[in-house]
């Protein structure tokens, strides 16, 4: 229940959005106006912001909780639940390896171990040059050709240390 010292929610953003852009405002502003009216929209909200920017700003929780009614609390609670939000620019490329029983039956721990070692980041983490972005999964449907790597949008399966190594490369060269 708002008190009655609370502001009413904004239905357009201030030019002056504290924190955000120009551009990450047009992306918010564009998501609450799309979402805004569906029942549970704060999920498809956060989606549409991630889609435009590939991340959810810290500054859009406030300017989302306040369009939709609700407490910063509770946009950073949905907000950092899902593994798939992130509250911070990804790298360039993102690389999600397989976590699920299939896969690790068939290596994928050795393979998560290279990775990091190759990549020198854990999970969550970006490389030092903002190339990659290394993220966990819990299953690609990829079972039979376990272990999994999904980079960017394609999935490959049978991935070993050389595997990884050439998608890498051809990761790199596909971005030049």
């Amino acid at each position: 229940m708002r008190r009655a010292a609370e502001p009413i929610p904004l239905k357009v953003l201030p030019a002056g959005a504290p924190g955000l852009s120009p551009g990450q405002r047009s992306a918010v502003q564009e998501a609450l106006d799309t979402h805004r009216g569906a029942a549970g929209a704060l999920l498809p909200i956060l989606h549409a912001v991630q889609d435009a920017l590939g991340h959810v700003p810290a500054a859009a929780v406030p300017v989302i909780a306040n369009d939709l009614n609700l407490s910063r609390a509770e946009v950073h609670g949905m907000l950092t639940f899902y593994h798939y939000f992130r509250t911070e620019p990804a790298g360039r490329h993102i690389v999600y390896l397989c976590r699920a029983e299939a896969c690790q039956s068939m290596g994928a721990r050795d393979l998560e171990a290279k990775v990091k070692r190759r990549l020198e980041i854990d999970f969550h983490e970006t490389t030092a040059d903002g190339a990659f972005t290394l993220e966990p999964v819990y299953c690609l449907g990829n079972c039979a050709c376990a272990p999994s790597v999904m980079v960017d949008k394609t999935l490959y399966g049978r991935v070993d240390e050389e595997r990884f190594e050439a998608l890498l490369v051809e990761a790199l060269e596909a971005s030049k």
